[in-house]
């Protein structure tokens, strides 16, 4: 029996945990896009044209909140039968309908998974004696969202949010750290790199990937990052650097950014000053979160593969033919783009990043 190497199939919509199959039947173009900033988007695209019980002639079916509603939880299921996956899960937010002489009425249904609470919650406020996970799990807590937070970092005395939404302060404490955010179902996720479990895949050029472009730049890599502050308790000057070592154990020995840079251009020091530590603890941890942020993208991947359910923004790729530097694993996603269209199918767009190149040969 012959099997097909790839199939394309059709996703599957859920409405308040009900399956509507008039939106499978007329869905034109999907796409769910997140990235490690948090807050996954839907959109859905559909014929808004076609049968309606009691009525003879075709209606339209969108509009009047029968099928789907502002709300109302949209689930969105793609893959083969027998290894679905669950790759948007929130409530609609947007309703669009577009006419064009000639052609169907279409509607575009937009929604966004829970971290749409804190986008669309902005204060100011005090947070004193916290860890950013700890802010975290607070503002978790003002949405009804369960929290689970496990990033490290220092305890401030003070932080303040200055009329922020809660959705950018989060994403602003944890870029400083080097944390990421997401939402999984009702759960409000906090988390550093390593404490996030992802997939793990291996793309080959010329079969799962249909198209790559892999670049290893040096423009942004530094060789050390400074951190200065004063400390006014202990009255003394803070001064902190992250160096290489930050990033060796994500290298497995291989050759990273601030390495190769440093052999060919010398020492380019960078100094983070937008911040103001308070104490040789924030600064070292700030120092090396910045040093962690520009080593992991030394190489950044773009990405187009035939459907990948299982891909999720944490995800571990093997990339295989793809040049020898290139060659192997260690790459993390950052982004993705899921698509699906009656005539292409599923596709999987994505970036990933790795903080070191392979010796050639």
């Amino acid at each position: 029996m012959t099997e097909l190497l790839y199939g394309s199939h059709a996703p599957v919509f859920k409405v308040d945990g009900d399956v509507k199959h008039e939106l499978g039947r007329d869905v034109i173009h999907l796409e769910i896009e997140e990235t490690t900033d948090g807050l996954r988007t839907c959109a859905v695209r559909c014929v808004n044209l076609g049968p309606k019980e009691g009525k003879e002639s075709q209606q339209m079916l969108y509009l009047d909140g029968t099928f789907v509603d502002f709300g109302k939880k949209l689930e969105v299921t793609i893959g083969p039968s027998d290894d679905e996956r669950i790759v948007f899960n929130g409530p609609v937010s947007g309703l669009e309908h577009r006419l064009t002489a000639g052609g169907a009425p279409e509607v575009v249904l937009f929604a966004e998974d829970a971290l749409m609470k804190l986008r669309m919650t902005r204060r100011s406020k005090t947070y004193q004696n916290k860890t950013d996970a700890q802010i975290a799990q607070a503002i978790a807590s003002e949405h009804g969202l369960t929290a689970d937070a496990d990033a490290s970092g220092p305890s401030y005395d003070v932080v303040q949010q200055w009329n922020q939404s809660d959705l950018a302060f989060l994403r602003a404490r944890a870029s400083l750290i080097q944390a990421e955010l997401w939402a999984d179902d009702d759960t409000l996720k906090f988390k550093s790199r390593g404490s996030r479990s992802g997939t793990t895949l291996t793309l080959v050029a010329g079969n799962e990937l249909m198209r790559v472009r892999v670049r290893a730049d040096l423009a942004h890599q530094r060789t050390k990052v400074k951190v200065s502050g004063y400390d006014a308790q202990a009255r003394d000057v803070i001064d902190e650097e992250a160096g290489s070592d930050a990033i060796s154990s994500e290298a497995d020995g291989w050759r990273t950014g601030p390495d190769i840079l440093q052999n060919a251009f010398g020492d380019r020091p960078s100094y983070r000053v937008r911040e103001a530590p308070l104490t040789t603890d924030e600064a070292r941890q700030w120092a090396k979160a910045e040093m962690l942020r520009r080593a992991r993208a030394f190489v950044h991947v773009e990405g187009l593969a035939f459907g990948q359910p299982d891909m999720v923004v944490g995800s571990k790729l093997e990339l295989q033919r793809v040049g020898a530097p290139f060659e192997g694993d260690g790459y993390y996603v950052t982004r993705i783009r899921h698509t699906f269209e009656r005539r292409n199918g599923h596709l999987t767009h994505f970036e990933a990043e790795r903080p070191h190149l392979k010796a050639a040969g």
